[in-house]
C-alpha cells in the first residue's frame, strides 16, 4: 500500500458566478479537499469520494489544474 506522502493528488477547478471551487483528490484513498474561494475569503472542507468522482467532476464542468494553483489559493496568495 502506498504511503500518504507518496501519493500524487489530482486537482480540479470550476468557476461559478465569481466563486472558484477547487478540488484536491487523493486517487488511491478517494479522499480530498474542496476549497471555495470568494472575494477575499476561502473555506476548505475535507471530503470522501466514491469511485465515480472523476466522472462526476467532468460532468459538473470541472477542469483539471495543477497543484500550484490549488496551493496558492489555499495559502491566500491568489
Amino acid at each position: 500500500m502506498a504511503k500518504n506522502n507518496n501519493i500524487v493528488h489530482q486537482y480540479f477547478k470550476k468557476e461559478v458566478e465569481g466563486t472558484k471551487i477547487l478540488v484536491k483528490v487523493n486517487p488511491i484513498h478517494l479522499t480530498g479537499s474542496e476549497l471555495t474561494v470568494t472575494a477575499g475569503t476561502a473555506e476548505m472542507r475535507d471530503l470522501e469520494f466514491d469511485g465515480e468522482i472523476f466522472d462526476d467532476l467532468r460532468a459538473d464542468g470541472f477542469e483539471q489544474v495543477n497543484a500550484i494553483e490549488f496551493n496558492l489559493y489555499l495559502a491566500g496568495l491568489l
